[in-house]
């Protein structure tokens, strides 16, 4: 056994593990957590696997934003560890069978030879100057240029929705309006009254 195969195994048991974690922890910090050490160790296997791009934009994309902002939503939130246990049983046959499910699915993807990388032939090294990311930016601007454009559309109808969403007016919210702030004066929420002087008889 060569050291990258060693490495691949001892990143593959850390990222089962992890998975494991975030699953079975009960405590959403630690759980997150967790998710943060899965995707560090899924973008170690890329690294090995010669996939540098893949692997920094996992590192970038998911550790660097979206489970920061997972754990600073799980600490600023005052989350009922004991109410959200309350329905976990409820769920646990439901989640064993999609599991199941994703388990054969991968099981046919992997190993059969009608479907997926069984049946593939395995690929050449390309050699110390082969970029990945120049290839893959080559194949995305040219041959895929039209599903990218369309997948850039999309996020940006998604995040036109999303501020639309939240500068709805609601009856439930109490709304100032910052022009009104801005032109308001002294004179409009002071008023200054002279009253006699009271004095003792």
């Amino acid at each position: 056994m060569n050291f990258e195969l060693f490495t691949f195994y001892w990143f593959s048991a850390v990222l089962v593990l992890a998975g494991l974690g975030v699953i079975l922890l009960r405590n959403p910090v630690h759980a997150a957590l967790s998710l943060v050490l899965s995707f560090f160790t899924a973008a170690g296997i890329w690294m090995i696997l010669r996939a540098e791009f893949l692997a920094i934009a996992l590192v970038l994309v998911y550790v660097g934003a979206v489970m920061v902002l997972f754990l600073f939503v799980v600490m600023m939130l005052d989350i009922n560890l004991d109410r959200l246990r309350e329905g976990f049983w409820a769920y646990l046959v439901p989640g064993l069978a999609v599991g199941l499910i994703m388990m054969v699915e991968m099981a046919m993807v992997a190993g059969s030879r009608y479907f997926g990388a069984a049946r593939l032939p395995r690929p050449a090294d390309p050699g110390a100057g082969y970029s990945n990311t120049r290839a893959l930016g080559k194949v995305l601007y040219t041959d895929y240029v039209y599903a990218f454009e369309l997948a850039a559309v999309l996020l940006l109808v998604a995040i036109i929705a999303a501020i639309a969403l939240t500068l709805r007016s609601r009856k439930d919210s109490k709304y100032v309006d910052p022009a009104a702030q801005v032109r308001v004066r002294r004179g409009d929420r002071v008023r200054l009254v002279s009253l006699p002087v009271e004095t003792e008889s």
